[in-house]
């Protein structure tokens, strides 16, 4: 595996685990079970996460605009949107 790849997957196991421990913290929030002061440090927890899963998306998305206009093609996203362009 290249370097590249390794560091592929070690963000997409930060985004899945940032992603996980943000949906806690929502859940738990929503509960309203929380002691003030601990909801106040969970809510700025929350918020640092949501702001670096955000960047890890908005990267991505710049990586796949440039890949697009490297190749200039496009592939589906959706596997029911690829059966149906290449079934003719």
């Amino acid at each position: 595996m290249t370097d590249e790849q390794n560091e592929e997957t070690d963000n997409k196991q930060t985004f899945e685990a940032d992603m996980k421990k943000l949906e806690h913290i929502i859940h738990q929030l929503e509960e309203g079970d929380v002691p003030l002061e601990k909801a106040i440090d969970m809510y700025q927890t929350g918020m640092k996460l949501s702001k670096r899963c955000h960047d890890q998306l908005q990267r991505v998305e710049k990586q796949m605009d440039q890949i697009v206009k490297e190749t200039g093609e496009t592939v589906p996203l959706n596997e029911e949107e690829g059966k149906n362009e290449f079934s003719g």
